[in-house]
């Protein structure tokens, strides 16, 4: 029996001894090149814990405390107070937490993968898959951060396009174009659903209380929710077929956005006459997200 214990006891340790605490490698240039890493503490983890959560509570002071002072300056502070209040909310949740340490060495990192998702005060709203760097001193304070967004692994487009021109120039001059996602493309399905039905009430929900109209014979009007009462008045039927719809804004700007709709429409009239085109329109989406003036083309 004695021997029995005293050879698990000596399987124990072998297997402990031959176990590596260390793994990875630094391939980057400079006297790290070459080192592998070892996990961090139990406290690193709770740090970034703490982070997370301050930065979900939009609580500047108590966020900046996790950062060191070279990092965290006064600018610095001010710039992440105003991007937290621009919020009307903001969660960050962590759903993996590393903490490294490089062997034989002084550096502390923190790679943390999480889920965002923002809401801001002008109606926009991200949804975020991030990957996130956190460089720490010895003080265990943040001293550098970099970040990541995952990229649909089906595709390689991008999120962002194009480029704005404007018709004189201005602060939004030359930023490209992301897609906007407020609701714009349901509403224009719930928009050709009603009017298909020649459902005024339906089409009323979508439209401004004013609204601008410019049609493809190059007329401009101005119109009222009321004015739509009248609209289908001279048609037996109508049906418009939608192609594509694409929502867009230029990128760091407020939520107003612009959405291309391209289809065809046909009209009979109570009279015997019919109407055919094929269609392209932008509809302008103001910041009530409700839509404010079009404009129209046709073939």
């Amino acid at each position: 029996m004695k021997k029995n214990i005293l050879f698990f006891l000596s399987f124990i340790t072998i297997s402990l001894v031959s176990c590596k605490n260390d793994g990875g490698v630094w391939l980057g240039e400079g006297e790290s090149n070459g080192k592998s890493y070892l996990f961090g503490t139990e406290s690193e983890i709770e740090l970034l814990k703490g982070l997370a959560k301050a930065y979900s509570e939009k609580d500047a002071d108590k966020l900046s405390a996790y950062y060191s002072d070279e990092y965290m300056t006064e600018k610095r502070k001010k710039n992440y107070s105003r991007w937290l209040e621009s919020m009307e909310s903001i969660t960050m949740t962590p759903y993996k937490i590393i903490p490294l340490h490089q062997k034989d060495g002084d550096f502390k990192q923190i790679i943390a993968w999480s889920k965002e998702e923002r809401i801001s005060k002008n109606g926009s709203y991200e949804k975020l898959d991030l990957m996130e760097q956190f460089r720490l001193n010895n003080e265990g304070k943040v001293i550098g951060f970099k970040q990541w967004k995952a990229i649909d692994s089906v595709n390689f487009g991008m999120s962002f396009g194009g480029k704005f021109f404007g018709n004189k120039k201005g602060e939004y001059v030359g930023r490209p174009f992301v897609f906007s996602n407020r609701n714009e493309t349901k509403m224009i399905e719930s928009m050709v659903e009603s009017y298909n039905k020649m459902d005024v009430e339906g089409m009323k929900n979508v439209f401004a209380d004013e609204f601008t109209l410019n049609d493809y014979r190059g007329q401009k009007a101005t119109y009222k929710k009321s004015d739509l009462e009248n609209f289908f008045k001279p048609f037996k039927s109508v049906d418009w077929k939608i192609n594509a719809i694409i929502p867009i804004k230029i990128l760091n700007t407020d939520a107003a956005s612009g959405v291309f709709v391209k289809g065809s429409e046909s009209r009979v009239f109570k009279n015997g006459k019919k109407w055919n085109k094929d269609l392209m329109e932008i509809y302008y989406f103001n910041l009530d997200g409700k839509i404010s003036s079009m404009e129209q083309f046709a073939k």
